[in-house]
């Protein structure tokens, strides 16, 4: 027996299905946009965490020579890695807002 011999239709699905099944499906219907990594140069060390990092040449034509407001990824604050101005990171960036980022790892 079909769901639709039950008189489920996608115009009801949420009510008729249990609320875990629904938020499933919801959850395939909207995929996550994939974070883009770039490679820049930290230019200024501002209050809690945050930095000035300038993109460097090899980013992609929208992020060339650009400069992102970037904040220390979770791990890097739990282990204390120290950025400094002239380090060589890598900064994470969604698709969402372009003008900030999450430094993820920095170069030895």
């Amino acid at each position: 027996m079909g769901l639709e011999e039950k008189g489920v239709f996608w115009y009801n699905l949420p009510t008729v299905l249990p609320r875990t099944i629904g938020v499933v499906f919801c959850l395939e219907i909207m995929k996550k946009q994939e974070n883009l990594e770039v490679k820049g140069v930290v230019t200024q060390a501002l209050p809690n965490a945050t930095f000035r990092v300038e993109l460097g040449e090899d980013s992609p034509d929208g992020f060339k020579n650009k400069e992102v407001l970037c904040a220390l990824s979770g791990k890097m604050r739990m282990y204390r890695i120290r950025v400094m101005p002239g380090d060589e990171v890598t900064v994470e960036i969604t698709p969402y807002d372009s003008t900030k980022g999450r430094i993820t790892y920095r170069e030895k």
